[in-house]
Formats: C-alpha cells, sequence, structure tokens
C-alpha cells in the first residue's frame, strides 16, 4: 500500500495541520491500496501564503520566460523519470485502463507548454487612433497566484494542464486534486521537487470539496482554474465574477460523432466506438452521441453494437483490458440510474445495460458493462445530460443540416 505522511506545501513536504487522511480505494478490488493526509483549511492557507511570497517577493515572476521555460524542462525529465510509476498509479486509483498510460501519455505537454513559450510574445504594438493619440503597446504580466482544482479522471493530465502554463507565465501554483486521486498528484509533486523549482511555487494539497470552495474564495488567489460539473463550475464562476477575479472553466460535454451518409462504416466505426468508451466514458470530450443518418440508422447501431460487445471489460492494471471499473460507487449508482432512465424513456438496450459476469473473483469493483442505447432522441436524458460512464446513445438524423442542429441541441458547452 502507498502512504504519504506529509504534504507537499511551497514546494516541500510539510506535516500536515490535522490528523484525517484520504484513504484511497482500488476502484477493481475495493481495497483500500493507498492513504495521504487530508489538507485542511489551515494547509491550504499555508499554501497560498507560500504561494503569495514567491509572486511578491520570490525570483519566479521576475524571470525571463525563456529562462522559466528551460527550468521546466527539468520538470518533464524527472516526470518521464516516474513514468512507469505514473502509468501504475492512475489506474490503480482511478480505475482507468492502463492501456491508455493515461500517467505517461499526459507528460508531452510539458514539452508542449514549454515550445509554446519560447515563441510567445509577452508585448505587442497596437496602433492608436489616427491622428488623436499614439501607438499603445500591451504587455502581458504575471496574474499572481493561481489555484488549480481538479478532477479525477485523467489526474496527471489535470495536474500538469493547470500548473503548467501557470508556472510558464510566471505564476506560483495551488493544485488541489480530487480525494479519489491524490497519489498520482502526489508523484507529480515529487517530480517537481526532483526538478528544484524555487520555493513557494507549487503546492498540492488533496482534500474534498469544502477544501475546493475555501480555496476558491480565498484573497490570497488571483486567479482559479477549474475543470470538473458545470454545476461546480457554474459556482465557481458566481463566487469568482462576485470578486471580480479571473477565472478559467473546463466543464461537462455531450460530444457528438456524426457518421455521413456516405461514410465507410467498416473503417469509421471502430474509432466512434473507440472515443465513445475510452478513460470507461468518464471524459468531459468523449463521443457519447452517435448521430447517424436514417436510411442507414440500423447498419450502423449494428455495427457498433459488434464492436461494443468486443470490448475486454476487466482489471484495469491489465494492459487487455479497455474498460474498468468506475471510479467509486456512487458514480456507478449514477451510471445506472441513467440506463434505466433511457430504458423507461423507450430507448433500447443494444448492448450491456448491467454489470458485467465472468470478472476474476477479486474484481468485486463498481464495474458496469459497456452499453449501447438505440432508439433514442436528443430530448432523452441520457441525451442531454453527462452520464461519465461508459454508455452511447445512436441517434437518427435526416440530412446532414438536421444532424449539426441536433449535434449543436446541447446545453453543455463541450
Amino acid at each position: 500500500m502507498r502512504t504519504d505522511d506529509h504534504l507537499f506545501i511551497g514546494g516541500r513536504w510539510e506535516d500536515p495541520a490535522g490528523t484525517e487522511t484520504l484513504p484511497v480505494r482500488s476502484p477493481a478490488t475495493r481495497e483500500v491500496v493507498g492513504r495521504v493526509p487530508a489538507a485542511t483549511v489551515a494547509d491550504i492557507d499555508r499554501a497560498v501564503a507560500a504561494a503569495r511570497r514567491a509572486f511578491d517577493e520570490g525570483p519566479w515572476p521576475q524571470l525571463p520566460l525563456s529562462e522559466r521555460a528551460e527550468r521546466l524542462v527539468a520538470l518533464g525529465e524527472a516526470l518521464q523519470a516516474r513514468a512507469a510509476e505514473l502509468d501504475r498509479l492512475v489506474p490503480l486509483e482511478s480505475g482507468i485502463p492502463v492501456c491508455f498510460a493515461s500517467g505517461s501519455s499526459a507528460i508531452p505537454l510539458v514539452d508542449y507548454y514549454v515550445d509554446v513559450a519560447r515563441t510567445y510574445a509577452l508585448e505587442d504594438v497596437r496602433p492608436g487612433r489616427p491622428g488623436v493619440t499614439g501607438d499603445g503597446i500591451v504587455r502581458r504580466v504575471p496574474v499572481g497566484v493561481v489555484a488549480g482544482i481538479t478532477p479525477w479522471n485523467g489526474p496527471v493530465m489535470q495536474v500538469l494542464m493547470k500548473a503548467v502554463p501557470a508556472l510558464l507565465a510566471g505564476c506560483p501554483v495551488v493544485i488541489k486534486p480530487a480525494p479519489e486521486t491524490p497519489l498520482s498528484a502526489n508523484e507529480v509533486a515529487r517530480a517537481v521537487e526532483d526538478a528544484g523549482l524555487p520555493p513557494g511555487t507549487v503546492s498540492i494539497v488533496p482534500g474534498g470539496r469544502d477544501l475546493g470552495e475555501h480555496l476558491v474564495g480565498h484573497p490570497g488567489v488571483d486567479h482559479v482554474s477549474f475543470t470538473g460539473s458545470t454545476a461546480a463550475g457554474l459556482r465557481i464562476a458566481a463566487r469568482c465574477g462576485a470578486d471580480l477575479r479571473r477565472t478559467n472553466l473546463e466543464l461537462g460535454g455531450k460530444s457528438a460523432a456524426i457518421v455521413l451518409p456516405d461514410a465507410d462504416l467498416d473503417a469509421v466505426l471502430p474509432t466512434v466506438a473507440q472515443f465513445g468508451y475510452f478513460f470507461n466514458g468518464e471524459a468531459c470530450a468523449a463521443l457519447t452521441r452517435v448521430l447517424a443518418p436514417r436510411d442507414r440508422y440500423g447498419d450502423v447501431c449494428d455495427g457498433l453494437a459488434a464492436l461494443v460487445a468486443g470490448f475486454p471489460v476487466g482489471d484495469p492494471l491489465d494492459p487487455g483490458t479497455f474498460v474498468g471499473p468506475l471510479v467509486t460507487e456512487a458514480q456507478r449508482e449514477r451510471v445506472e440510474r441513467y440506463i434505466g432512465l433511457g430504458r423507461d424513456a423507450g430507448a433500447a438496450v443494444a448492448v450491456g445495460g448491467g454489470r458485467p459476469a465472468g470478472l476474476a473473483p477479486e474484481l468485486t469493483g463498481w464495474y458496469v458493462e459497456p452499453t449501447l442505447l438505440t432508439d433514442v432522441d436528443n430530448a432523452m436524458a441520457v441525451a442531454r445530460e453527462e452520464i461519465f460512464g461508459p454508455v452511447v446513445v445512436v441517434i437518427p438524423y435526416d440530412g446532414v443540416d438536421d444532424a449539426v442542429a441536433i449535434a449543436n441541441d446541447s446545453p453543455l458547452g463541450l
């Protein structure tokens, strides 16, 4: 079992202010596989204070962008040295299958952002009003302390997407990872330590929703970056708006794959199916609505059903598994409730719909069969609301304009 006794605050491993811990359960076996300290409000205050000092007094915001970029190259190298452990921890704590290598596959994000920074213009000249004003100079400067609140799906990717751009911009960061997936976040903290970034620039403090709310409202935070549910995002936007603080939000999605009338189904459907169920369907970008031309609807449904029925379900640490368990029991209950709503509304369960049989005896976790719902229209809850599980719906359309209209008829931004 992986046990951490300290919190990464201001670039150092510190004793937690409280005594409570966060048990990490394997979604596959329900066994406790790790334990970390549960951060408290006092720990958040310490982390923000360290970030505030790093911004107001430290060298990091004053360094040239090119130098910050070079310093972050070391972070990518430190993460690469921990790639195998990251690939082990993410399936262990989240249930996302190891075939996606969702720990190590996030590491190239560091190089991507560093490359962007190397050519990013921090200053540009804009023309004034002819005969009235001279040209203006727009300078981009660090905004201040950044709070990053990350979800449990893609936990390494989300931490890096919050931290690396902020650090490149000269902003210290305080990251609050989801309580379900703190082990991989702490592994990222170890890589930050190995990279030798200045004191105060990075803190990683795992905890629950109440901790996130304290961080969002903290007067020492200048910018909030949040990935999660639309409902939580609305609350954060309102809170930050009241203070005129900057925020960026990555929220829910109900992405549509439009199968065009002349599509080669043998070529197209494997990709459509893969991106509907990747990460166990627990992804805002999953293609959870498939729009099929009405005169080919049956062929699309049959082709998808054959593919989905063949997806291997099992141990997320087994490279042969494509669909693993959902992250928590509550998440499984949510997905099963939506499948029931679909049935009640008249949708047909073409594949799945229940809990998988024939799993290894130790796999007693929160599994749901990959499920395909057909005879769905876009007014049903299963077509309009984010299920966040291995459930895809197939909706018929009449003409490409109708398909585009259906795809855009969604309350969700992604």
